[in-house]
């Protein structure tokens, strides 16, 4: 079992853990949770042995087999699915014994490495290296596709097959939804139920950590608590704990009132009823959770909006998509024919790549459709809320600068007032928010958006860079919005909280979807299923063609093949070339966040060594150790705030294809 016993670790003069004492045993899944900077990939490092106690022990049985996923892809040439294969570290040392008893002609040790691939299942393992891929979103194309020709978020899909592919006693997944959409998210949760050992996995996604994790680690106040159960069954428990408190009780109850007000208001309304049922819907939930979030870092409310259109939009035969450089169009969801009626709650679904942030840049007037009318009601007043926006803040004003933009009549004091319900008071409203970490950006980024009162928001994945607690708070604030929300977003709580009806974009098409969340669940798990076999069977097609071709026994209709695939060839070359023109400018970009970030990373790990030394700490050093650690505290700012853009640069990557 994995043993903490009186366990304590600093990181530079910050404590982390102070005597925590817990066991994890053979098997179980946990998940880790706390707030940022509570240490959460700090004990990850523990457990690869990156770091090693100040005080106290740990002890991990030595025989056992550690998988992670790497945070870095090197572009290299070999295929996707040798990249995965690479995550047997055993079989491929086989495969290097093989070798080298055939280069030496040593029978018996060939003979023997042979018996040993056998063994560990290595005639299989392409098979099984194909079916994480798949079940990743890959196609069966891709995975003989170089490593180099994969954006970022793919590559981080790359490393996480990679993990998986590894024959481990310990796996330990660090954020693995962040790159995943919802199809995907799904076969990781059906592939981590069948998996037999030990799992640690840090996570924002509520309903992962429910559906995956049998024991849940909790970490704050320098401590590491263990609680039976998942992620909800922590909650109630920690609720239990804190609804003691009589003010945890009081805060509750005024959230509590407000939603019962809505709620009797508007039930018996045939108008409201929706938006009623979904509001008792979370008011039943949160009866039971709020407590366990009374030391939230933050709650806010949604103004409410002055009066709107109805219907509020209607779009009639558009076409969404962009324009190449070239000036051709390349469409990506067509034939949209959509009315947003006043108080509709919608969540789209879809695959990534399918078209819901190009639906949404075209709802929010950002990206102009390429056929079709959109007609706007009057007095509609949009938020729209994407994490390329983010770029948009400008890294050397503060908060209060940017509020004062949008109010420059306003008091300054009611500004701050409003800017302190987001948590940005004190001297981090006169801050420059280059600094800031991607979640402070984000929650910025919505106080601009509720300051102007929209009544129509349109959110792309709003929860990215968010904490559980943070998270929270958005979807009890979006449960009493008396506004429209459409919604895209792969946190399934969120959708379930605050929408009560999805659409589907899929095959370029927007469509209703009838049925719920878990209905979509599935969907997804027989689509993939179908999908899979559907491409192996074409894959086994073409090969027997391509046989009979070489035997001579097409005739003429081998002839029109060859001149069908040509043309096919053609037109997928045509439209790499038009997608190229689009990737090229934020490729650019990306190598030269890249290149920053080698950098700092190489002057990280030597202040980070010379912190660790306990000489250092000699008064002779004093001054060295003080500007050390202030160096440190910048160089972890702006990596993370290097980091965010990277993420975001690639989600704007991935979007185009």
């Amino acid at each position: 079992m994995i043993r903490f016993n009186q366990f304590s670790l600093a990181r530079g003069t910050k404590p982390l853990f102070d005597n925590t004492t817990f066991t994890l045993n053979p098997g179980e899944k946990a998940g880790l949770v706390g707030a940022n900077g509570a240490g959460k990939s700090t004990l990850f490092a523990v457990l690869l042995g990156e770091l090693h106690a100040d005080g106290g022990d740990f002890s991990i049985p030595p025989t056992w087999r550690i998988a992670h996923v790497a945070q870095e892809t090197p572009a290299v040439d070999k295929t996707a699915l040798a990249y995965t294969l690479d995550g047997d570290a055993a079989l491929r040392d086989i495969e290097a014994r093989i070798a080298a008893a055939s280069a030496a002609h040593d029978g018996a040790a060939e003979a023997d490495a042979h018996a040993a691939f056998a063994d560990a299942d290595g005639y299989t393992a392409p098979a099984r290296a194909e079916a994480l891929l798949l079940g990743l979103g890959f196609t069966l194309e891709q995975t003989r596709e170089p490593v180099s020709s994969f954006s970022g978020g793919w590559r981080m899909r790359l490393n996480l097959a990679q993990a998986l592919m590894c024959r481990s006693d310990l796996l330990l997944l660090d954020e693995p939804t962040n790159h995943l959409d919802l199809d995907a998210i799904v076969w990781l949760e059906d592939w981590l139920h069948r998996y037999a050992g030990t799992l640690v996995v840090i996570s924002h996604d509520r309903e992962f950590l429910d559906a995956i994790c049998n024991v849940t680690l909790h970490l704050e106040n320098q401590q590491i608590k263990r609680y039976g159960g998942n992620y909800s069954q922590f909650e109630v428990l920690r609720a239990q704990q804190l609804a003691l408190q009589q003010s945890a009780y009081e805060k509750q109850q005024r959230t509590v009132a407000h939603l019962q007000s809505y709620i009797d208001r508007f039930k018996a309304q045939a108008t409201k009823a929706r938006q009623a049922q979904s509001r008792m819907k979370a008011l039943e939930k949160m009866e039971l959770i709020a407590p366990a979030h009374v030391a939230s870092p933050f709650t806010f409310e949604f103004r409410t909006p002055d009066s709107a259109p109805n219907p509020m939009m209607v779009m009639e035969d558009v076409r969404c998509g962009y324009h190449a450089e070239d000036g051709s169009e390349i469409p990506i969801v067509e034939r949209v024919m959509l009315s947003i009626q006043n108080g509709q709650r919608i969540g789209l679904l879809g695959a990534n790549g399918q078209g819901k942030s190009t639906l949404i840049k075209t709802l929010a007037g950002t990206l102009e459709a390429l056929a079709g009318h959109v007609r706007e009601g009057k007095g509609l007043r949009i938020g729209y809320f994407a994490q390329h926006q983010l770029e948009t803040l400008r890294p050397d004003d503060t908060p209060l600068q940017h509020l004062a933009r949008l109010a420059p009549d306003t008091r300054e004091q009611e500004l701050r007032d409003f800017l302190g319900s987001f948590n940005f008071s004190g001297d981090m409203a006169t801050s420059k928010i280059a600094p800031f970490s991607g979640g402070e950006k984000a929650r910025l980024a919505l106080a601009l958006i509720i300051w102007q009162k929209p009544n129509l928001l349109l959110l792309d994945e709003p929860t990215n860079h968010l904490d559980l607690e943070t998270r929270h708070a958005l979807t009890m604030a979006l449960a009493q919005f008396e506004g429209t929300l459409i919604l895209v977003s792969h946190d399934r709580h969120l959708l379930r909280a605050t929408t009560d009806q999805f659409m589907l974009v899929a095959k370029h098409r927007l469509q209703e979807f009838d049925g719920d969340l878990d209905d979509y669940r599935d969907w997804l798990l027989q689509h993939a299923a179908e999908q899979r076999a559907a491409l192996k069977a074409n894959a086994a097609g073409a090969a027997s063609a391509s046989a009979n071709g070489m035997n001579g026994t097409n005739g003429t209709g081998g002839a029109d093949a060859n001149v069908n695939r040509k043309e096919q060839r053609r037109l997928e070359a045509e439209t790499r070339q038009k997608l190229a023109h689009l990737k090229r400018p934020l490729q650019s970009r990306i190598a030269t966040i890249e290149k920053e970030m080698d950098t700092l990373n190489t002057e990280k790990t030597t202040l980070d060594t010379f912190v660790a030394d306990p000489a250092s700490y000699e008064p002779e050093q004093k001054n060295k150790l003080t500007e050390a650690i202030r160096r440190q505290a910048d160089v972890n700012a702006r990596l993370e705030t290097l980091e965010a853009e990277w993420l975001e640069t690639h989600e704007e990557l991935e979007q185009i294809g």
